[in-house]
């Protein structure tokens, strides 16, 4: 079964959710072989040298950050959330009005 935060992307893609996955310091192939193994289909970008991490202040995974349609931060989660249950989807429906 997809990680919560993929089952969002998922759903919500359309109704324009991006949800970008940030490996912290894995290579490639461990990622691409990750990826594959637990078909995701959203965008996972490798953080090598951790700007990413330092940027967001990424101190535990998962960590999610949220970004308004303005780019302003909305919320962080650390660990993992029922995204997909009633007060989640509450959450990326209005984040997703317009």
């Amino acid at each position: 079964m997809p990680s919560a935060i993929e089952q969002a992307h998922r759903a919500f893609k359309d109704a324009g959710l991006t949800v970008l996955a940030v490996n912290l310091g894995e290579d490639r192939g461990t990622v691409a072989a990750w990826v594959r193994a637990n078909k995701v289909t959203s965008t996972v970008l490798l953080d090598a040298a951790g700007a990413a991490q330092r940027a967001y202040r990424v101190t535990a995974t998962p960590t999610v950050v949220l970004v308004g349609r303005d780019g302003l931060l909305v919320g962080r989660a650390h660990g993992s959330r029922p995204w997909m249950g009633d007060t989640g989807r509450r959450l990326f429906e209005a984040l997703l009005a317009k």
